[in-house]
């Protein structure tokens, strides 16, 4: 999770990091705090359409951002926004997503004490008012809030036109989220067909809410995308992770990537586009594969 210590390793990762080997694109881009990062258009990108949405969860009126192909039913995907939650930055990638053939709603996870957007960039998050703003709202998201949210984005995509409810229903989640497309995935076991973590936290843990105990209640196929950083404190998540999604009998890509935390976030001062395009190929492929 994008929390101090994290950040820590990061600044402490660019102090030693060799700019002039990235190319000067990157190096501008990592030199920029908050800029979107914008990769070149994917070929064969469909037309969108979006919208600012409420859905209505056990716990109050979630703000939402969907997206979605202008023409024809697609599968559904429920975006979870990394610690700065539903901004500029993952409203391009929900519409990139959307381009890719899937009606996704990209979630305020944060909606039971404010509508979105909070911050504007991921940088904001590391700024004393950014902190003050956010970790009263962090506090306020439990493990079993989140699965009854994930119930209520799943019920309302069913319910949308955009939507090809034939279709399973697909999940990607970065940062704090990333423990959050489990947690969907548990939710609603019949309808969600694929999970895709990116450098998220909080995916082991020992307790029976924690991700990695509750593999064997869904019905998904996962991939695990964890940063270098964060494997090398938690080196033996990964084998757990491999542990249980084996003994549920889930499919599940688990990778350690050569990227730091939050590389696949646009708007991360950490973005590595490299790294974060494999992650994302590998993203489509799942969904190509299990929805």
């Amino acid at each position: 999770m994008c929390d101090d210590l994290t950040e820590r390793d990061n600044a402490a990762f660019f102090s030693r990091r060799d700019f002039t080997a990235l190319g000067a694109g990157a190096a501008a881009l990592a030199v920029t705090p908050g800029c979107i990062a914008q990769p070149a258009p994917d070929a064969g990108a469909l037309p969108t359409k979006a919208r600012e949405v409420t859905i209505t969860t056990p716990d109050g009126t979630c703000d939402a951002y969907f997206v979605a192909p202008a023409t024809g039913k697609h599968p559904g995907v429920i975006l979870w926004p990394d610690i700065a939650g539903l901004r500029g930055a993952y409203r391009t990638m929900g519409t990139r997503l959307a381009a890719a053939g899937y009606a996704v709603l990209v979630v305020n996870q944060y909606y039971r004490g404010s509508k979105a957007p909070i911050l504007e960039t991921l940088t904001q998050w590391q700024t004393p008012e950014g902190q003050t703003k956010l970790k009263p709202l962090i506090a306020t998201i439990t493990p079993a809030g989140t699965v009854r949210d994930a119930g209520a984005f799943v019920g309302w995509l069913d319910k949308q036109s955009e939507v090809d409810t034939h279709r399973k229903i697909g999940t990607n989640g970065y940062c704090m989220g990333g423990p959050f497309t489990v947690r969907t995935a548990f939710a609603a076991p019949d309808r969600v067909g694929a999970a895709a973590s990116f450098h998220g936290g909080g995916l082991v843990g020992d307790g029976p809410d924690s991700p990695v105990q509750l593999l064997g209640g869904t019905k998904a196929a996962f991939l695990f995308a964890i940063a270098q950083n964060d494997d090398a404190r938690a080196p033996d998540d990964k084998a757990r992770l491999r542990a249980a999604a084996a003994a549920a009998g889930r499919p599940a890509e688990i990778e350690v990537y050569p990227a730091q935390h939050g590389w696949c976030t646009i708007d991360a001062p950490i973005y590595d586009q490299v790294q974060a395009e494999r992650a994302w190929a590998r993203m489509l492929a799942l969904y190509a594969k299990s929805l």
